[in-house]
């Protein structure tokens, strides 16, 4: 089964996360189908805290991966804040 969830990189205490497309079998920071964006949960500052391509992931979604459950609070977020982002422009 292909999923969307998270694949950890970054610093010991310093989790970065990216967002892939996988097979459900492969290893969490194994070999991906496709990379859709990033999760920085140490974002601070200016600096971007997520960062998803939600085309893509409707395009995944609508072949059958299924998002983890993560990620799935993640594509929300990212809809709300793409909302907001068009309200106020």
């Amino acid at each position: 089964m292909v999923t969307i969830r998270l694949s950890r990189s970054g610093a010991k205490k310093r989790p970065f996360y990216h967002v892939v497309v996988t097979d459900s079998r492969n290893a969490r920071d194994g070999r991906f189908i496709e990379r859709l964006g990033f999760f920085n949960p140490m974002a601070a500052g200016q600096e971007v805290p997520l960062k998803l391509d939600l085309e893509k992931a409707d395009h995944w979604i609508s072949k059958g991966a299924q998002p983890s459950e993560r990620v799935a609070q993640l594509i929300r977020q990212a809809r709300l804040s793409a909302a907001s982002e068009a309200e106020s422009a």
